[in-house]
């Protein structure tokens, strides 16, 4: 099993993003949202949205992309060939790390984006 999260792992240009869109299927809980679709490609891939708007300073930006990319390199393996993309839609800090991953946890079982609620 490979814990590595690789270029292939991820949603890079404007088109994959669009067609995740294009389907709006969405859920939300908390301070995420999470956008998904079935891809063709046998593994999942991740997109994040973290505005300027949600956090003003980089660090704290950057803080959040590195939490919910961190999960979903250690959970690639149980999801299901889809794309995700996780908005983030109000700050989070430390203090909200078990929060925040519960909630992600709950979205992506929800969304039956996860091998084990099949």
């Amino acid at each position: 099993m490979e814990f590595h999260f690789g270029k292939k792992y991820r949603l890079l240009k404007t088109d994959e993003f669009s067609s995740v869109f294009a389907l709006r299927c969405q859920k939300s809980r908390g301070c995420l949202q999470i956008f998904q679709a079935r891809n063709t490609l046998g593994f999942p891939r991740l997109g994040l949205i973290v505005a300027k708007k949600v956090a003003k300073r980089a660090n704290r930006r950057n803080y959040m992309k590195r939490v919910l990319r961190e999960w979903f390199r250690q959970h690639k393996h149980e999801m299901l060939a889809v794309d995700v993309i996780i908005r983030v839609r109000q700050p989070f800090t430390r203090t909200d790390y078990r929060v925040v991953v519960n909630n992600l946890q709950q979205l992506l079982l929800a969304a039956g984006a996860h091998k084990t609620s099949q």
